[in-house]
């Protein structure tokens, strides 16, 4: 049936090419028991000149039927196959088996092949839910014990009392900052979900977004003096957008508290806005340790890092979060990064938001 995907559109309807095969079949039963009657007839077993030949219409009719049922069967066998092995996969992933796949070709139906295409597509999807189901459960297992463990054990050593003044203070500053970590943990989880489960961007409000950005840096005033980073800062003034202040914070603050991390003491910050048509365009740019091919391809999934050594400095969720707000805005974002020479990340997002996200 590869000659009618040529010439008839790829939407055909499945009922034209079902119609085409019932034609088909009683095409070949009819051409077949026309030269089985001939072939009999010429031996002699056949008389179709006899005065009365009902005896030989009713064996071409019996004939018919039977190569009929037989070129049939033969066919809807080939064409159904598709449908077969969907089902068969269908009951292994219903139990949890996402390698399950059909083969795409050798159905006469060829809308059966798409269907066993788009099947495959399905199956390649919820087997890449399913295991960034499991490694989310894992990883977040993993980070809200490693805090938890840790203020168990200290809080063990304090209530025992053979402690010094100064390993008393030090035991509390270790309490206080892994419960700081477990309280950040629990926001971005809490504001992840909230983004994960938005379709529409509401409340929004008309406001400017250079002092946004400026408000955000001043707020990561305290992290980035403690690192004695320089900042060069240029950003356009007046730039007013509309859409939802609260939610859009958060991309500026994760940025800029991601790039204060991974910037050694002393290193420099470089934060650019500017307004391009309708459309705003936000530059951050650091002299940190920059990003490996890996930890690029990977920095947007939930709990990544790619720098094992600093863990304890984040929980890997600041950049999926980044992610999912700039696409609910229908912003871009781009980055460029190398290993020991730093990291800039790009962010468009248009002044105006639609309606729809």
């Amino acid at each position: 049936m590869k000659w009618m995907k040529k010439i008839f559109p790829q939407k055909i309807s499945i009922a034209f090419t079902l119609v085409a095969l019932v034609f088909l079949v009683m095409a070949l039963s009819i051409a077949s028991a026309g030269l089985i009657a001939f072939v009999l007839n010429r031996v002699g077993v056949l008389d179709m000149n006899q005065p009365y030949p009902q005896r030989g219409i009713y064996v071409l009719i019996y004939i018919s039927i039977f190569l009929g049922v037989v070129i049939a069967a033969l066919l809807s066998r080939r064409s159904v196959k598709p449908i077969r092995e969907m089902m068969e996969a269908t009951h292994k992933v219903a139990k949890g088996d996402f390698s399950a796949e059909v083969e795409v070709k050798g159905s006469v139906v060829f809308e059966l092949d798409a269907l066993a295409e788009s099947f495959n597509k399905m199956v390649r999807e919820l087997k890449g839910i399913e295991t960034l189901r499991n490694d989310f459960v894992r990883n977040f297992s993993h980070e809200f014990k490693t805090p938890i463990v840790s203020i168990s054990g200290f809080a063990k050593l304090l209530k025992n009392g053979d402690v010094s003044d100064e390993e008393t203070q030090e035991y509390l500053n270790s309490i206080i900052q892994e419960s700081e970590r477990l309280v950040d943990l629990s926001t971005s989880i809490l504001n992840l979900s909230k983004v994960e489960n938005i379709e529409i961007v509401s409340d929004k409000t008309l406001y400017r977004l250079d002092e946004q950005v400026r408000l955000a840096i001043l707020m990561l005033e305290p992290k980035w003096s403690a690192k004695y980073l320089s900042l060069d800062i240029a950003l356009e003034e007046e730039i007013e957008m509309s859409g939802n202040k609260n939610l859009i914070q958060q991309v500026w603050i994760n940025l800029l508290d991601n790039a204060i991390k991974h910037t050694e003491s002393g290193g420099t910050l470089k934060v650019g806005l500017w307004q391009s048509g309708r459309r705003a365009t936000f530059r951050l740019e650091d002299d940190g340790i920059g990003m490996s091919e890996e930890t690029m391809r990977r920095m947007f999934d939930k709990f990544y890092q790619g720098d094992t050594s600093r863990s304890m400095m984040g929980n890997g969720l600041g950049l999926a979060l980044v992610k999912r707000i700039v696409d609910l805005c229908e912003g871009s974002i781009e980055v460029q990064s190398e290993l020991g020479k730093g990291s800039t990340f790009t962010i468009k997002l248009p002044l105006e938001t639609q309606v729809n996200a």
